[in-house]
């Protein structure tokens, strides 16, 4: 029986790759594409696809609310995420959202076909290093969203410097002094482990639907 594969990346060279090494290792497949969300929400409305193979960063994506909207339609597909985004840092936001295994896109060919693979014949594909996350946030109590570290005024601050406001005008916006919205942005770096504003940017369209 085919095993049918969608494959979402707005990068031709990247499909085109990773199509190649997964045809010339598995039998069977019969393997789609798509370029954004909406076509992708599109395609699952009218075909069944039984592994949805999803980069995180896509025109029209939403972080992990992508995951729940594919579902509406195709309760039972196995997805997993394909990013450049490191697993250290995401991969266990997009497994407790209920995704089916995550992959960096710098893995090698072998780790590609072990995915796809493993979540065929098993259902799930979790590395030995998001297991030991798993095993960690459970003994330790660490929350998945980071930004669940962060106090109500520091993640007020959070939003205000995304937005592009300058510690000044938040100083001035909330009624602080600018000293105190300088300890409050020290202390939003240090909870999520960020050195600069571009970090922190990244971070919160990751995290923060």
């Amino acid at each position: 029986m085919r095993y049918n594969v969608l494959l979402v990346d707005d990068h031709l060279v990247v499909k085109a790759g990773v199509s190649i090494i997964l045809n010339n290792e598995i039998k069977d497949l019969n393997i789609s594409y798509s370029k954004n969300f909406i076509e992708t929400l599109q395609l699952v409305r009218k075909h069944t696809y039984d592994l949805i193979v999803l980069d995180i960063n896509i025109p029209g994506g939403k972080s992990t609310g992508m995951i729940s909207e594919i579902r509406n339609f195709l309760p039972n597909v196995k997805i997993l995420i394909f990013s450049a985004y490191e697993e250290e840092s995401y991969a266990l936001r997009y497994i407790y959202a209920g995704a089916d295994g995550y992959l960096n896109k710098l893995s090698g060919e072998d780790k590609i076909v072990e995915a796809v693979t493993s979540i065929r014949n098993n259902g799930k594909f979790l590395t030995a290093e998001i297991i030991n996350q798993l095993n960690f946030n459970h003994r330790s109590n660490e929350p998945v969203n980071p930004f669940d570290k962060l106090s109500i005024r520091e993640m007020e601050i959070a939003k205000l410097l995304v937005k592009g406001h300058g510690n000044l005008e938040i100083a001035n916006h909330l009624g602080i002094k600018l000293s105190t919205v300088s300890t409050y942005k020290n202390r939003v770096f240090e909870k999520l482990r960020i050195n600069n504003l571009v970090e922190l940017i990244e971070k919160f369209t990751l995290f923060i639907d």
